[in-house]
């Protein structure tokens, strides 16, 4: 594990990983997140498992993680979060001693709540499985979807929601606080909901997850949802040649 500021890094990937460890000395990883599919450094897209990431540098990525938060005394969920370079060598960033909006991606291709856990840790309890029993499956991807306005340049758009329908159908889910009727404030974070997809092959997540942007209907204010679909359709988004500015160079060209 190196140490390395972004910005001498060309066309970073961004790679997380989950832990989660109780007050017994237990602590496990449950693999990683790509989150490089970003907007001036704001995650937009997250998957797991990363598309790019050879499996030698997952390995030594989640036991440098693993290595760290138990050297800390570490325990609770958390997101140990590194940037990768085009050599796959790969730098710590930060530590997020918290919960994070796209730990449901963690928890569809590990099959563990990481909420439930978090608050049985906090009373004491053991974690119940080692780190051989949490096994990937599938492959799971979400979608931050913010009030903005792309076509704008990303103008922040509150406003009341006349009309919301969600998603649905296997391997969907969509988690928000909107309603019908409710008035969405300026003076908060824009995001309004995460689009979740969990399916056994990258490429069918991408195709439903199109399918899940296409059904999803927030009226009354704009969202971010047309540029989600213009990412999942772009080629390089499919040969998972994404990098953290490949989003404004998207937009430029």
């Amino acid at each position: 594990m190196l140490f390395r500021s972004e910005r001498y890094v060309e066309r970073p990937r961004h790679v997380e990983i989950q832990i989660l460890g109780d007050q017994h000395g237990n602590l496990v990883h449950l693999w990683e997140r790509d989150c490089s599919t970003q907007r001036r450094h704001q995650k937009l897209i997250e998957e797991s498992p990363s598309p790019r990431l050879p499996l030698e540098t997952r390995r030594k990525m989640c036991e440098a993680a693993v290595r760290l938060a138990k050297a800390a005394g570490y325990f609770s969920a958390g997101t140990v979060e590194f940037i990768v370079d085009q050599q796959d060598n790969f730098y710590f960033i930060e530590v997020n001693a918290r919960i994070q909006v796209e730990h449901p991606v963690s928890e569809m291709v590990s099959g563990i709540d990481l909420v439930k856990s978090q608050i049985r840790v906090a009373a004491g309890e053991k974690l119940g499985f080692t780190q051989k029993d949490i096994v990937p499956r599938g492959h799971a991807i979400e979608c931050r979807i913010n009030a903005e306005d792309p076509a704008a340049n990303f103008r922040p758009c509150p406003g009341r929601i006349e009309r919301l329908v969600a998603p649905g159908g296997y391997g969907v889910g969509f988690d928000s606080h909107l309603t019908v009727g409710y008035t969405l404030p300026p003076h908060y974070d824009s995001l309004v909901g995460k689009l979740i997809v969990h399916q056994p092959t990258r490429q069918e997540a991408i195709q439903t997850m199109i399918r899940a942007l296409k059904e999803l209907r927030i009226e009354g204010i704009k969202t971010t949802v047309p540029l989600h679909l213009e990412v999942l359709s772009n080629a390089a988004f499919h040969e998972a040649q994404v990098d953290t500015t490949f989003v404004e160079r998207m937009l430029a060209g």
